[in-house]
């Protein structure tokens, strides 16, 4: 009870002084003045920023981009003028250097001359940089340097959003520009697959008209072959027809020779038929002289008829081959021909083709072969026409020779039966010389007409040499026609094996041009359905938007460092109330060691109950500080001021002057370890290592939450480290007046001094 008396004796006697009153209310507001000027000068530094003079110097002279004059440092500055962060000044060179020397500016921002040339260098296959020349005036002041350089990775990152923004215009515009190619690109792939088209069916029929001229050369060189062999046979007949003309032509004059003779016989026959039997013996030489002339005319004219018989056969053979080398010479024309059009459809298909000099050469080579083959075509038809005339003059010749020969057989016959008749003419005189006369003009006839065939065997004969020598040159002719088939043959089925890989070549074309349609068209499709308005390149320049999650954000940077000021405050408040009131003497003269450890430790509790209601009373509507949960926060300020009341108490009441040093000590220790201002991983190792142990750093941590977060759960965990402390504290005061027996007479100062006023 008597302890209990001292605290309000000591209360009572405190407050009835007024300079230890007037002290009590001074120091209750020392941690309020402490913080609260602290914080009113922190409370929003970067709000101010506009007020901090830059100097901002450009010399940049710009340059010329895909064909549009860019002046990216003017941009730059027009910029700077519009937002107004800081006090701009836009000056020369040598203004800035004289306004940084003389502390007129906090910092200089120049843009070099080649700024906008650097700029546009980004497509270039060596890139340049384009470089702002950051000058802070550090000497001047260091934060605002820090300041500038964080403003300036604001403006770096405008700038490249802006050279982006502008690099971005450029290359959609481009890729639109591909859009339209790519979209031409698939009309003419479209053309180019229809040509294709054309060019395979041409290639078609060029194959089936190359695969009927291959099989009309073959069918050619097989027709050769036995014209060959014919004109071997008409050259041999030939020869024969010859000779056998000669032997014609001789036995003729003979006969004519003989007929003359007949002739005058039968004149002197006529004659003298009276004198019949008289010229029984010369008419009977004379008939022996006709037999045997007729012998040799029928002779003549069997050989005659057999020469002309083959002559006729090798004429009609040479007739059918030279048929057969007209059709298929009109097949070869046929070929040619519509392997000429063929070939000049496909290059009109292809013109790339047509350009090409192997295309110009294969199409002048089938014109040629399209030409020869039309006049050996023509010069087979005129052949085969002469062959056929050849054919039928020598049939026509052959039944003429045949008739001849039948009249020359009877006549020889009828000789035969006037030598064995001639007993019966003298029976039948008179009827001689009626036949005499009529066979007088008959052989008149005869003979006239013998001289005919004699000039006409003739004729014949210098015919057929030259018929011999010209199938001697057929035969040489026909010679190098079969070899030039044969050439032609090989030639045309090379075409063919050619014209079937062409046709391979188009199929695989169109298909080709198809797909390349298709991909050019999907290609179109894609890049035109890239967009280039204002929002795509504002995207390309600026992709990534930062949200900012502000639930647990700290709008002003006083705000944030508040609890480091409260803190430093209410501790700075508790070492300043030790020098006002004793920590171990009592104003009651018989008071017991209790009496004394409740009475200083209640004077101590009530300076920082005092201190912490003046601190949140001026906080909260003062200064209106925005809280997040502001009993939490009334509870943390009212326990961190006990607590750090009580740890000072200890020191004091232990050590006095010793152990306010030892406080002073543990407060620079918590100003710097606290991770008040930076973030404890940012500390020293040996820092961090004590930051866990210093109250101020729970203090400091539990005010944040009650300020930003309102985070219960790690404010009641700090109070419990806080609590944990003030025990400590307190029980180690306790044991220095349970230890100390003795009073202690000394009393401070102003203690004295209040007991000298009353």
């Amino acid at each position: 009870m008597k302890a209990v008396k001292t605290i309000g004796h000591d209360l009572k006697e405190m407050f009835k002084k007024p300079m230890l009153a007037i002290s009590f209310v001074a120091v209750a507001f020392v941690p309020i003045l402490y913080s609260g000027f602290l914080i009113e000068a922190s409370w929003d530094p970067y709000g101010h920023l506009d007020k901090i003079p830059v100097a901002v110097v450009n010399e940049d002279q710009g340059t010329v981009y895909e064909g549009e004059r860019m002046d990216v440092g003017q941009e730059f500055v027009d910029e700077l003028k519009k937002n107004g962060k800081f006090a701009w000044s836009f000056v020369t060179p040598e203004q800035a250097a004289q306004g940084i020397a003389g502390n007129d500016y906090y910092m200089a921002i120049k843009i070099p001359k080649d700024f906008s040339a650097k700029a546009a260098t980004l497509m270039d296959d060596q890139p340049q940089q384009a470089e702002i020349v950051f000058e802070p005036n550090g000497d001047y002041n260091f934060i605002a340097g820090q300041i500038g350089s964080t403003a300036m990775k604001d403006v770096r990152a405008e700038l490249n959003a802006s050279i982006t923004e502008a690099y971005a215009r450029s290359m959609l515009s481009q890729v639109k520009e591909v859009s339209e190619g790519f979209a031409e690109a698939a009309d003419g792939a479209g053309e180019l697959k229809d040509g294709a088209g054309k060019l395979d069916e041409g290639a078609r029929a060029l194959q089936e008209n190359l695969a009927k001229l291959a099989e009309g050369t073959g069918k050619l060189k097989e027709g050769v072959s036995p014209l060959v062999g014919g004109a071997l046979k008409l050259k041999d007949g030939t020869a024969t027809l010859a000779q056998g003309s000669g032997s014609l032509a001789s036995g003729l004059a003979q006969l004519q020779q003989a007929g003359g003779q007949l002739a005058d016989g039968a004149a002197a026959a006529d004659n003298g038929a009276a004198q019949l039997e008289q010229g029984l013996a010369a008419t009977a030489t004379g008939a022996a002289k006709l037999q045997q002339g007729l012998q040799q005319s029928e002779q003549g004219s069997a050989k005659l008829a057999d020469g002309l018989e083959q002559s006729a056969a090798g004429s009609a053979k040479l007739a059918d081959s030279l048929a057969a080398a007209e059709e298929a010479g009109g097949k070869v024309s046929s070929g040619a021909a519509e392997l000429s059009a063929g070939l000049e459809a496909l290059l009109q298909a292809n013109p790339q083709l047509a350009e090409s000099e192997q295309g110009k050469q294969l199409l002048a080579a089938s014109k040629q072969l399209a030409e020869g083959s039309s006049r050996l075509s023509a010069a087979q038809q005129q052949l085969s026409a002469g062959g056929r005339q050849l054919a039928d003059s020598q049939q026509q010749l052959a039944a003429g020779a045949a008739s001849l020969h039948d009249a020359q057989s009877q006549l020889l016959q009828g000789s035969g039966e006037l030598s064995a008749g001639q007993q019966q003419l003298l029976a039948g005189a008179k009827q001689l010389h009626a036949g005499t006369t009529q066979l007088s003009g008959g052989l008149q006839q005869f003979g006239a007409k013998l001289g005919e065939a004699a000039s006409g065997s003739a004729e014949v004969a210098g015919g057929a040499k030259t018929l011999s020598s010209g199938a001697t040159q057929l035969t040489s002719g026909i010679g190098q026609l079969a070899e030039g088939v044969g050439t032609v043959a090989g030639g045309a089925v090379q075409l063919e094996d050619g014209a079937v890989r062409l046709q391979d070549g188009t199929l695989k074309l169109v298909d080709g041009s198809g797909e390349l349609q298709s991909k050019l068209g999907e290609a179109a499709d894609k890049t035109a359905s890239v967009h280039d308005g204002d929002d795509t390149v504002s995207m390309f320049a600026d992709p990534v938007r930062i949200k900012e999650d502000d639930s647990r954000k700290v709008e002003k940077y006083g705000l944030g460092i508040a609890p480091y000021f409260i803190s430093i405050a209410l501790f700075v408040g508790g070492l300043f109330f030790t020098t006002v009131i004793s920590s171990r003497d009592s104003f009651q003269a018989d008071a017991t060691r209790l009496g004394r450890f409740l009475s200083r430790t209640a004077t101590y509790v009530l300076m920082s109950v005092s201190q912490s209601l003046a601190a949140v009373l001026i906080l909260l509507y003062g200064l209106k500080l925005d809280i997040g949960n502001v009993p939490l926060f009334i509870a943390l300020v009212f326990a961190a001021s006990l607590t750090f009341t009580l740890i000072i108490q200890a020191l004091v009441t232990w050590g006095d002057q010793v152990g306010r040093y030892v406080a002073v000590i543990i407060m620079i220790l918590q100003l710097t370890s606290s991770a008040g201002t930076f973030p404890k991983e940012l500390l020293p190792d040996w820092m961090q290592a004590v930051h866990p142990w210093l109250p101020m750093s729970h203090s400091i941590a539990g005010l944040k939450a009650a300020i930003s977060s309102g985070d219960a759960a790690v404010v009641y965990e700090q109070l419990s480290y806080l609590g944990i402390y003030a025990a400590i504290a307190l029980a180690f005061t306790g044991l220095y007046f349970a230890v100390k027996a003795r009073r202690t007479a000394e009393a401070s100062p102003l203690e004295r001094d209040g007991a000298l006023q009353a």
